[in-house]
């Protein structure tokens, strides 16, 4: 998934991204308000990852701009033990959940699975989707309970595809979604076409029906023809 890590301690932050990036997650980091508001407002996320105390300003102000421009993103804060009021206020505002620091990586990344389930897939730890089934968490596919073998970033994609069903997405957003920040140095989107193609045919020779559509000088939909 997409997570958005909104962190000034450095040690800290540097822990979570790599936790989360060796969990297989596209992870972005803002140190500060500035940043963590231009990113914010910029960009769509799977989850937000936010501290309440920042250089420059508060989290909870992050958290409000994320609800009022109508995110679908999960947040989850990160607070200090004797931040019980701004929780409260974080929660009220539409916040998932909170944990308190010190806390485990592993707790977090839990969370944050748990929220991408609820939000995107009623909170089923198994998707189906007519002959598809995927268990998110093992990555597993299987067609008509045939194993798909299926690239990281292949499974990435189907999963993407599966939570916008029939939404016209621009290859811009697949790359955005898959690769974050190191899209910044692409002046292409020709690996997309290569990871799409891949995808399609590894399903099709699976027994799927052929669900890709190409929007000609849009991007792609996901579903029945």
């Amino acid at each position: 998934m997409k997570i958005l890590l909104i962190e000034d301690e450095k040690a800290l932050s540097d822990s979570i991204l790599t936790y989360l990036r060796e969990e297989g997650h596209t992870c972005e980091l803002a140190n500060d308000y500035l940043k963590a508001g231009q990113k914010a407002d910029l960009y769509e996320y799977d989850c937000v990852v936010v501290d309440i105390t920042l250089p420059g300003g508060s989290g909870l102000d992050i958290i409000s701009s994320l609800k009022k421009k109508g995110s679908e993103a999960g947040i989850i804060i990160i607070s200090a033990k004797n931040a019980v009021n701004d929780k409260i206020a974080g929660l009220d505002m539409g916040a998932d959940d909170y944990l308190t620091k010190p806390f485990h990586l592993s707790e977090l990344n839990s969370r944050i699975k748990s929220i991408i389930r609820r939000r995107n897939f009623k909170g089923s730890k198994e998707i189906t989707f007519n002959e598809i089934s995927i268990v998110p968490e093992e990555m597993l596919v299987n067609v008509n309970h045939k194993p798909v073998v299926l690239t990281r970033k292949e499974f990435d994609l189907l999963l993407f595809f599966l939570s916008n069903q029939n939404r016209v997405i621009t290859k811009e957003s697949i790359a955005e979604h898959l690769w974050g920040d190191d899209m910044d140095a692409s002046d292409s989107f020709d690996f997309i076409y290569s990871h799409i193609k891949n995808l399609r045919k590894k399903l099709i020779e699976k027994g799927s029906a052929d669900y890709i559509q190409t929007v000609y000088g849009m991007g792609y939909k996901f579903g029945k023809n």
